[in-house]
């Protein structure tokens, strides 16, 4: 069956003074998901864990990011996590950036068009 998209929902995480990517992208997936009660697999009839999540975190250093660490915000679905280049680094006197992590969560189902 084809996947089709039904949600995208975005959050801005950061890590202030300790330049943690994962705590940054950590809080960028918090922010998206804890502003919204949305319940899109009831609403096409479908079990929670049906659900398709894709992340996609920008940072300034993908290969600092611990996705596995961080699938354990999911309660349910099926969540695949990459990370691109991206986000911010902003720059501070003491020369230890702000670090700032941009996320995006789309939500898919496998079903047939109707």
């Amino acid at each position: 069956m084809p996947k089709h998209r039904v949600l995208t929902e975005f959050g801005m995480g950061t890590s202030l003074r300790r330049q943690d990517y994962t705590q940054a992208a950590r809080r960028g997936l918090q922010d998206a998901l804890w502003h919204n009660s949305i319940n899109m697999a009831e609403l096409f009839g479908f079990p929670k864990e049906a659900m398709l999540i894709d992340v996609v975190i920008g940072v300034q250093h993908p290969d600092l990011v611990d996705t596995e660490s961080l699938k354990d915000i999911f309660p349910y679905g099926q969540p695949t996590i990459t990370v691109h280049h991206g986000g911010l680094d902003i720059p501070r006197p003491d020369g230890k950036p702000t670090v700032i992590a941009n996320v995006a969560i789309n939500v898919s189902f496998e079903m047939e068009r109707a």
